[in-house]
């Protein structure tokens, strides 16, 4: 298993620095008063033992609110790690601007998830190209972000990033997305794709040994930038830029059918 979690501690085989990721407590965080939609608390199955490991698998529970996809995204003020500075990130403040790729990750210092922040910042330029902007978030303070951010990645750190990582350390954020595992206090691999009303148009979730695929939310983004410019038309199953798109009508659907 790629990240090994129990339900208190958190195994590691790099060394996290004490006194940046444990030993100070952030108090700059600020999340905004808008009411958050209560989320039923994830249930938790454990997954089968071996004698070297052994992990938990979160399941979500049922949710009775209305999914997320299709409505305005919960709004956040929080502080953030960015270019080596502490800056402070809104949400609501790319209403207008920017699509946003909004993604969480369990924890700093880990194993799966630097190669997936690392491939976000990697491919950063092109989604900056079509408008977008890229967040992390994770649970962790904003000093452990920084004590990461200044490790090589040949030593299992980031290096330096294209976009910020956002501290959620009161998990108010993780918790309104709805990716927060209760027992663990760590954010499921949550992935969201806002668009620039701020409405929550895509989102995937992970369980935390699997990481996810930037070509895919690229894919995803462009498609969805896509129908948005063309109302009138839909996207097939693994539409890219360049390929035959659908009419949502009987008459449409058979040409596109017809053509392929």
């Amino acid at each position: 298993m790629a990240c090994s979690f129990a339900t208190s501690t958190v195994v590691s085989s790099t060394p996290t620095p004490k006194p940046l990721a444990t030993a100070l407590t952030p108090q700059c965080l600020s999340i905004s008063r808008a009411p958050l939609a209560t989320v039923r608390p994830l249930r938790l199955a454990a997954a089968s033992r071996s004698a070297r490991t052994s992990g938990f698998v979160a399941r979500a529970g049922g949710v009775d609110e209305l999914p997320l996809v299709g409505n305005k995204a919960p709004d956040f003020d929080a502080e953030a790690v960015f270019d080596q500075e502490f800056i402070n990130v809104k949400l609501s403040d790319y209403i207008g601007k920017k699509y946003v790729i909004l993604f969480f990750y369990p924890l700093d210092f880990t194993f799966v998830c630097p190669t997936e922040i690392t491939a976000f910042s990697d491919r950063h330029d092109e989604f900056e190209k079509i408008n977008t902007q890229v967040l992390g978030v994770s649970i962790d303070s904003v000093f452990s972000h920084l004590a990461w951010v200044q490790t090589d990645r040949k030593s299992g750190g980031l290096g330096d990033l294209k976009y910020p990582l956002i501290s959620d350390v009161t998990k108010s954020i993780s918790k309104s997305f709805g990716v927060l595992i209760p027992h663990q206090g760590i954010a499921l691999r949550g992935l969201f794709i806002i668009d620039k009303e701020g409405v929550i148009q895509h989102s995937t979730i992970n369980n935390l040994a699997i990481g996810r695929s930037v070509d895919e939310t690229m894919r995803t983004l462009q498609a969805l930038q896509y129908v948005q410019e063309n109302p009138d038309e839909v996207c097939p199953a693994g539409w890219k830029p360049g390929e035959k798109s659908m009419k949502p009508d009987p008459k449409g659907s058979k040409e596109y059918f017809a053509a392929i």
